[in-house]
């Protein structure tokens, strides 16, 4: 599990949310590695990043829209 999915011995907020929605749009788990650590000059930074920042609802609907 990689420490970024942590943020003081918790689970960062909206992670399982999002994964779930990544998982529901038929990414695999290496997918969804790569998609939560690829930089995105939009949010600025990585969904993970954005996540840990308190961003997670912006992350949460690009996620939603990859299913469509």
């Amino acid at each position: 599990m990689p420490s970024a999915f942590f943020v003081d011995d918790e689970i960062v907020k909206g992670l399982p949310g999002t994964i779930t929605l990544l998982r529901d749009a038929g990414y695999h788990e290496d997918e969804i590695l790569r998609w939560l650590f690829t930089p995105d000059d939009t949010l600025p930074g990585a969904p993970i990043d954005a996540l840990r920042g308190d961003r997670g609802r912006e992350v949460k609907r690009r996620a939603q829209a990859l299913g469509f």
